[in-house]
């Protein structure tokens, strides 16, 4: 399966989404550049019980910057998607989100491996799209 984007450029966003690139956001935040809505598409094709990782959310989008950047898009936006589908590969959380993350990934159905901190979803059975 490959993530497709959810966002129409031919009609407005859907409630919560981020403003189309260069728009200023309504909460003063930076405004969203191409690789910021790319990033943002991709998070919100990620089914429920489902994940990826930074690396692979850069990997899968072929350009631009790396997972770290990936990870600061989604510090600044990440409020608007699914944040807690994007992990470290390691399968944590980002740092000082678990106890939020898990109550997502329980009610998801998202394969763990420790519910306990630190919290630890299993990738090789979450990650997605499936790597071979």
């Amino acid at each position: 399966m490959t993530p497709t984007p959810q966002h129409d450029t031919g009609s407005p966003p859907p409630a919560g989404s981020p403003p189309p690139a260069g728009s200023p956001p309504a909460d003063g935040s930076p405004p969203v550049d191409d690789f910021t809505s790319q990033v943002l598409d991709v998070v919100d094709s990620i089914p429920p019980g489902r994940v990826m990782s930074y690396g692979d959310i850069a990997e899968y989008l072929g350009v631009g910057p790396g997972p770290r950047q990936v990870g600061r898009v989604l510090a600044v936006y990440g409020g608007a998607v699914p944040w807690w589908r994007v992990i470290h590969s390691d399968g944590t959380p980002a740092p000082g989100h678990d106890s939020r993350a898990l109550e997502h990934y329980l009610a998801e159905g998202t394969p763990l491996r420790s519910a306990r901190p630190p919290v630890r979803v299993d990738m090789r059975r979450a990650r997605w799209p499936a790597h071979p």
